[in-house]
């Protein structure tokens, strides 16, 4: 087997960050010891691929957050060179089995893979920034077949909860299989040790964003051990309606996985947050943002059985962006991203790649 190098390097747009960034990077760290990630700034995507979705600043504090990454380098250069490896002592850096190209349409790690200083890794198939900026683009009902499977079941919205279809009725758009390996690559794989204090927190967390990451960071720091139950696509559709969730429950549990904050993940999590689950699972706190709607189903409180306990308490995330805010950002530019993502298609079509970073 071939030694690990000392230093890695990763770059990157990682606008929208999604469960296949953190398989980029996942890959990466397996090349090295110590994994860099450079990240560009707006005004770099915005010359060579068109507006991002969130700031570099939000950009810089996602990429950080998640478990296989150890430094970041704000504001990294677009093409990838040399100079830059050396300046960081990485030895070589690692991408994706797709070509980027910068907007004259140069391979942007040219330099490097004529150095003999560049490493690939497998692209992750059905996800990219595109995809799920489409996804919102396609915000209506246009893309769903649903109405009949939702009213067959309309009685029956708490036990279906747990409902796991890759297809499912609500993001055919989405068809991601989760399986059992990825879940393991994933996952940190430690099990809570006697003694801890165990908090639990769920909920859709559709289009992982700032406000997610640092809800998590707050509730983990109320312990030593964070679970995260992940809500099936008919819960959230039940709640949110309209196409939610862009991201189907597979999507949605490899992301939430992929941070340092969480420990473990509940798949398709019941609503209710019952006293059985609380002995089940040890749980000690029970938390809840303060700067998002409190949903009920059918008028039942979810943390009634928590907060008859005294284990329930309001975690602020001290920060108020949420997936609406997201959309909105999409829909407010929206021929821009509509042209983004033509000029995407159109570069796949005519060569082959998927043309622009991660």
């Amino acid at each position: 087997m071939e030694e690990k190098a000392e230093r890695v390097w990763a770059d990157g747009c990682y606008d929208m960050v999604h469960y296949g960034h953190a398989n980029q990077l996942r890959q990466a760290k397996t090349l090295g010891k110590t994994l860099v990630v450079g990240v560009h700034t707006d005004e770099e995507i915005l010359l060579h691929k068109g507006p991002p979705v969130f700031t570099e600043e939000e950009r810089y504090k996602m990429v950080r957050g998640i478990k296989w990454v150890d430094e970041v380098v704000e504001g990294a250069p677009y093409c990838t060179s040399v100079a830059t490896l050396d300046k960081y002592n990485c030895d070589f850096c690692v991408h994706g089995d797709d070509i980027t190209r910068t907007t004259e349409g140069v391979d942007t790690y040219d330099e490097v893979k004529r150095a003999g200083r560049y490493r690939e890794c497998k692209r992750t198939e059905g996800v990219s920034t595109t995809d799920v900026v489409g996804r919102m683009l396609l915000l209506s009902r246009a893309h769903f077949c649903r109405d009949e499977w939702i009213e067959k079941h309309k009685d029956d919205a708490r036990t279906l909860s747990t409902h796991n279809d890759a297809a499912s009725p609500w993001t055919d758009v989405s068809r991601l299989v989760g399986d059992s390996k990825t879940l393991e690559e994933f996952s940190s794989g430690n099990k809570p040790k006697p003694g801890d204090k165990i908090v639990y927190v769920s909920g859709a967390f559709d289009l992982f964003h700032i406000g997610h990451l640092s809800f998590l960071e707050e509730a983990r720091a109320l312990g030593d051990y964070l679970i995260v139950g992940i809500l099936s696509d008919h819960m959230v559709n039940s709640y949110k309606g309209e196409n939610h969730p862009l991201m189907n429950l597979n999507e949605r549990v490899l992301t939430v996985l992929a941070y340092k904050p969480v420990n473990q993940v509940i798949i398709g999590a019941p609503y209710d947050i019952t006293d059985e689950m609380i002995d089940q699972f040890n749980i000690s706190v029970v938390a809840q943002g303060s700067r998002v709607p409190h949903h009920e189903v059918d008028g039942v409180d979810p943390f009634e059985a928590p907060k008859r306990r005294g284990l329930f308490q309001l975690v602020d995330s001290k920060c108020d962006m949420r997936t609406e805010v997201i959309i909105k950002r999409i829909f407010d530019r929206r021929d821009e991203f509509e042209q983004r993502n033509k000029r995407k298609c159109e570069d796949t079509v005519t060569n082959g790649t998927h043309g622009n970073r991660v």
